[in-house]
């Protein structure tokens, strides 16, 4: 299983019914709902979060977005009990029970839906996660997306080998200082990983704090 910088259960105390808090939640999940709701518009579909963490994002966009249907998923077990607390406490009807699933492997063991994922989102996970995640992450996508489907990253990266922040370029120091198979990814890495698995990179949106949304499609899209 990949072992990743942020585990929440070590950080402060669980509500007393076992949800966890992030203050990266609190900090970007207006921006990138503000995102989500312009690509996710209308029509029905299924939505699926790898590395979900504290769960806060599938219940806050479930909420936002009742015409999805949504689940989580995350390596740690202690990340899946609070999703799960999160899900229950949201009391919605369109939150799947959490799934725990390592991305970097071949098989994550989620169940399809018959036309597969609307959505596959993916936020501040590859930079902190061996580059095998991302591969396994791009390989599953391109594996259960729909056709119409899109893979959503967010996060920071460099551009053209150059961060994009002097921010970033320490907060890339640190991580490989930390495991020098973490770091932020680049936009050309991310874009011939995309072309490995016939998936394009339909869009870059800026994001505040100097982040940004990928948003990749199946390469058929691409006209």
């Amino acid at each position: 299983m990949a072992d990743f910088v942020v585990d929440f259960s070590k950080h402060g105390d669980p509500s007393s019914d076992g949800r966890l808090n992030s203050p990266a939640f609190q900090r970007n999940h207006q921006p990138i709902l503000e995102v989500l709701e312009r690509l996710l518009s209308g029509g029905a579909g299924d939505v699926l979060e790898i590395g979900c963490g504290t769960g806060q994002h599938v219940a806050a966009f479930a909420e936002a977005l009742p015409h999805l249907i949504w689940r989580a998923s995350d390596p740690n077990s202690a990340h899946v009990a609070s999703a799960e607390s999160w899900a229950r406490y949201s009391k919605l009807a369109n939150i799947l029970p959490p799934l725990q699933a390592d991305a970097s492997t071949s098989d994550w063991g989620i169940p399809i839906p018959g036309d597969g994922f609307r959505a596959i989102l993916c936020f501040n996970v590859i930079h902190i996660a061996p580059w095998s995640v991302a591969e396994g992450l791009f390989a599953g996508a391109a594996r259960i997306l729909s056709p119409d489907g899109v893979l959503v990253l967010y996060g920071p990266f460099s551009e053209g080998g150059a961060h994009t922040a002097p921010s970033n370029a320490a907060f890339d120091q640190s991580l490989r200082r930390e495991d020098p198979a973490w770091g932020i990814r680049d936009i050309s890495e991310i874009e011939n990983l995309a072309k490995e698995h016939g998936l394009f990179l339909n869009e870059a949106v800026q994001m505040p704090v100097n982040n940004q949304i990928l948003v990749l499609t199946p390469i058929q899209r691409e006209q």
